[in-house]
C-alpha cells in the first residue's frame, strides 16, 4: 500500500478509462458540371487521404462521359475513421468515378470506422459509382451510410460490396458490419429507408444468414430506361455465371430498381458486379462501358 508524506494510508487513484480512438475526421467533394459540350469536374476538395486522377474520356462513342478514379493515399481505413465523400452531378453531367481497387478495413475498435458517401443528380445527369470491394480485415469494425438525393429524370449505378479476408489465413472474422442506405427527393421525401448490422461471427458461423458465401454486394438503379436487357431473370443469368447469388427486385415507391449479390469470395462478386454493371451502364448511358485500366 502506497503511504502519503503524513504517515496515512493513501487512497489509490482511481483507475483512468482508456481514451477513446481518435481517427481522421476528413470530408472530401466533387462536383461534375456540363461544359464545353462536355462532362467537367468543376470544382473539387480532395484532402488527404483521398486522393483522384485526372477526369478520362473512356467512350470513343460518347465522349462527352468523364470517368474519374477516386484513390486512398493511406492503406485503407483505419480504426475510428471518418471519411465522408460528396458527389453531385449537374445538370447534363455524365459521369463514372470507380476506384483502383479494393479498400482495406483494417482491425477497429469501439467506436466504428465509417464511410459515409453523399450524392446528388440533378435531372438529365447521369452518375454511376462503382468502387471495387471492401476488404474487411480480422477485428475490422465498419459502419458504411449511403444517401442519394435525385431529382425526377436523375440516372444513376451506384454500387457497394464488401468481402472479408484474413491475412494469416486462419479465418478471423470481421467484428461487426453496419449499412444503410437513404433514397430522398430534393424536397427531402425519403423514398427509400434501410438498415443493417451483422457481427463477423454471425456472418461467417455455420449458421450464417449468408450461408456459405463470405461475400455481398449491393446495387442501386435509379431512372432505368424501360428495356429488355434489364428483365430480372436476365440480371441474375449475368451474375450466377459468374458464381453468384443474386436477386432483383424494385425499389419502394417507385424509386428504382434494387439488386444483391452473394458470392463466395470477393473474387467472384467483382466478376458477378462487373458483368451485372457493364450490362446496367450501356442501357442507362447509351454506351459500353470503357476498359478500366487497373
Amino acid at each position: 500500500m502506497a503511504l502519503s508524506l503524513d504517515g496515512l494510508p493513501e487512497t489509490p487513484a482511481p483507475a483512468e478509462a482508456a481514451p477513446a480512438p481518435v481517427g481522421r475526421r476528413v470530408r472530401a467533394s466533387l462536383v461534375f458540371a456540363r461544359g464545353g459540350g462536355t462532362t467537367v469536374l468543376s470544382r473539387q476538395n480532395v484532402p488527404y487521404p483521398f486522393h483522384i486522377t485526372r477526369a478520362f474520356r473512356m467512350h470513343p462513342g460518347s465522349p462527352d462521359l468523364a470517368t474519374l478514379y477516386l484513390q486512398s493515399a493511406s492503406g485503407g481505413l483505419y480504426a475510428a475513421d471518418h471519411l465522408t465523400l460528396d458527389v453531385a452531378a449537374r445538370t447534363g453531367a455524365r459521369v463514372h468515378v470507380t476506384t483502383q481497387a479494393g479498400t482495406v478495413v483494417h482491425r477497429g475498435g469501439p467506436e466504428p470506422t465509417r464511410q459515409e458517401t453523399r450524392l446528388t443528380i440533378a435531372a438529365d445527369a447521369f452518375l454511376a459509382l462503382n468502387p471495387d470491394p471492401l476488404i474487411l480485415f480480422p477485428d475490422a469494425h465498419l459502419a458504411i451510410s449511403t444517401e442519394i438525393t435525385a431529382e425526377p429524370g436523375a440516372r444513376a449505378i451506384v454500387t457497394e460490396s464488401v468481402a472479408c479476408h484474413d491475412p494469416l489465413g486462419q479465418g478471423r472474422p470481421f467484428d461487426r458490419l453496419d449499412l444503410g442506405l437513404t433514397i430522398r427527393t430534393p424536397e427531402g421525401r425519403a423514398l427509400v429507408r434501410e438498415r443493417s448490422r451483422i457481427d463477423g461471427a454471425a456472418f461467417t458461423g455455420p449458421d450464417s444468414p449468408m450461408g456459405g458465401h463470405r461475400a455481398y454486394g449491393t446495387m442501386v438503379v435509379l431512372g432505368a430506361p424501360d428495356d429488355a436487357r434489364l428483365a430480372g431473370p436476365l440480371l441474375r443469368q449475368a451474375s450466377d455465371a459468374a458464381g453468384c447469388l443474386t436477386g432483383v427486385s424494385p425499389l419502394p415507391n417507385g424509386a428504382g430498381l434494387g439488386l444483391r449479390l452473394l458470392a463466395p469470395d470477393g473474387g467472384a462478386l467483382s466478376a458477378g458486379m462487373e458483368a451485372l454493371f457493364r450490362i446496367l451502364f450501356a442501357a442507362l448511358s447509351g454506351c459500353e462501358p470503357g476498359r478500366r485500366r487497373k
